[in-house]
């Protein structure tokens, strides 16, 4: 977890920011729950155990810098609330999710699947990507064994 502390610290100097104790919580926070993605309330939650001096509206200041800064993704999985997802270190773009419209897991795909149709649409529509989201809804494996599935 230090590594990667110590790499956003770089990539937060390298656009003239600090990594204030407060956003290094925040920052510890996402880390540690990685897999979970938190919404910012979720996250201020785990970030006042922390650090009860923490108020929300910091920890959404700071979850909007590292999402302007690219080291999370703001995400939203249809149902209204935006979450926050850690950057991989290293990867040119966002991830892709698998999410179950009944209980509502989500699970992540971590290959790039959209590069050739990122090639299509720069060549036929002259359109430069920067990145792109791919949220697949269904129903996860263990909802398929008890909910009917369409046959469409």
């Amino acid at each position: 977890m230090e590594h990667r502390i110590d790499r956003i610290k770089k990539q937060l100097h390298s656009q003239s920011y600090k990594l204030t104790p407060q956003r290094e919580a925040t920052v510890r926070v996402l880390l540690e729950r990685e897999e979970d993605h938190l919404s910012a309330e979720d996250i201020y939650l785990l970030v006042k155990e922390k650090a009860p001096e923490i108020g929300l509206a910091t920890v959404y200041r700071t979850l909007e810098l590292l999402s302007e800064l690219k080291i999370v993704d703001k995400i939203n999985f249809g149902d209204g609330v935006s979450r926050y997802d850690l950057r991989k270190e290293g990867a040119e773009h966002f991830h892709h999710h698998l999410v179950c419209i009944e209980c509502g897991s989500v699970e992540e795909i971590m290959d790039d699947l959209l590069g050739d149709v990122e090639k299509l649409v720069e060549k036929g529509w002259g359109f430069k990507v920067k990145d792109h989201r791919l949220t697949f809804h269904g129903l996860c494996k263990q909802c398929q064994k008890t909910v009917p599935v369409d046959t469409k």
